[in-house]
């Protein structure tokens, strides 16, 4: 009874771990359109469509056999190199506020890949490294100005100038 059990627990590890395969791409990419941040949503695609480019020509040019014997695509872990992605996106452009937790979830997805035995340990380290890569590449911290103020000069004077934008 207590196999079945186990069995169970890792089945729900790995299905949360699923889950957030969605939810953290999702979350990053309906940030920036709540947001209106256009360059934002930019860069995010940006890294994300590197990052697949990156984790899915690995798979196939490694050929590494899965640890659970189902497959050659095991390095590196796509799942990892997704959520970690998403996670240094919201990070980078967003602040540490909301990339702690985002970077958590991460963290947990690359577990329940170790866990299901789905990944081996440097399978999910080297994922985690391609998707923050792939965002520190293309991601800028957001900075919403609303106003600017800015001074110049030289020997004849001096110019104040001000911008608002509505």
């Amino acid at each position: 009874m207590q196999f079945n059990n186990s069995v169970a627990q890792s089945a729900g590890i790995e299905t949360i771990g699923d889950m957030f395969l969605f939810t953290l791409p999702a979350t990053a990419l309906s940030t920036t359109i709540i947001t209106k941040d256009k360059k934002g949503l930019g860069q995010f695609a940006k890294g994300f469509g590197l990052n697949k480019i990156l984790t899915f020509s690995l798979k196939e040019i490694v050929g590494r056999e899965r640890p659970d014997g189902v497959g050659f695509d095991s390095f590196p872990s796509g799942h990892t190199s997704t959520t970690f992605q998403s996670a240094s996106f919201i990070q980078r452009r967003y602040g540490w506020k909301y990339g702690i937790p985002a970077y958590a979830l991460a963290g947990f997805t690359g577990f329940s890949r170790i866990n299901a035995d789905r990944h081996y340990l440097s399978d999910v380290l080297v994922g985690a490294a391609i998707g923050i890569g792939c965002t520190y590449l293309f991601t800028k911290p957001y900075e919403k100005q609303d106003y600017q103020l800015s001074i110049s000069g030289n020997t004849r004077g001096f110019m104040f100038s001000f911008r608002y934008n509505f």
